[in-house]
């Protein structure tokens, strides 16, 4: 009996597009950057600003080196935050009611770029907290040092929030996550290309 859902957010949550990235850096003039990042994989030093381990600073002097374009730091977090969308209204509405129904938590790879800008957002769209009004606890992994699918992250949410991992259910957009979570025994769906969140049947 499932009694706790743990959501991704980027791609299930909040909606996203990756390619949009690259477009940016593209009209920028740093067109060589397409390949760095994407939902099935992503270069190292991307891996650790998303887990907080290199400053914005260290994260933007990377990105100049291999652009080989001189852009301001302000440019690199626009077109880092390229990525993000927006939440519709009507996911959040779906969100608070399966509050009454389940305890909710999260856990998001992403970067202070990125964490500042959606944090904003939700705020001024919503008019309250998004993450403090929605989950239990949230959990992103430039805070938590922790990037999915690595199973201790899995491991410490389970032993911090005590919870049973076969109550425990994880939605999140790609497969390797998917599979970290399994290995760690939580019950776990892949939201595929088209699937929403308010339309899963089985919640």
């Amino acid at each position: 009996m499932i009694k706790n859902i743990i959501f991704d957010l980027g791609g299930v949550i909040y909606d996203i597009r990756y390619e949009n990235i690259a477009e940016a850096f593209a009209r920028m003039g740093a067109g060589n950057l397409i390949a760095l990042y994407s939902k099935a994989q992503q270069t190292d030093f991307i891996d650790k600003f998303e887990e907080g381990l290199i400053s914005t600073t260290e994260f933007c002097e990377e990105i100049r080196r291999l652009s080989e374009v001189p852009l301001t730091n302000a440019q690199i977090e626009e077109a880092w935050n390229a990525i993000l969308i927006d939440v519709p209204a009507p996911r959040v509405d779906f969100l608070l009611k399966l509050k009454e129904k389940y305890k909710l938590f999260l856990f998001s790879n992403t970067n202070q770029f990125n964490y500042d800008c959606f944090t904003a957002h939700l705020k001024k769209k919503f008019g309250f907290d998004f993450f403090d009004t929605i989950f239990q606890a949230a959990y992103f992994s430039h805070i938590l040092h922790i990037r999915k699918p690595k199973e201790e992250g899995f491991l410490r949410i389970l032993q911090e929030q005590g919870l049973q991992a076969d109550e425990t259910l994880f939605i999140d957009d790609s497969p390797q996550h998917i599979e970290g979570a399994r290995r760690c025994g939580l019950n776990a769906y892949h939201l595929k290309e088209g699937e929403t969140i308010e339309t899963l049947g089985t919640l």
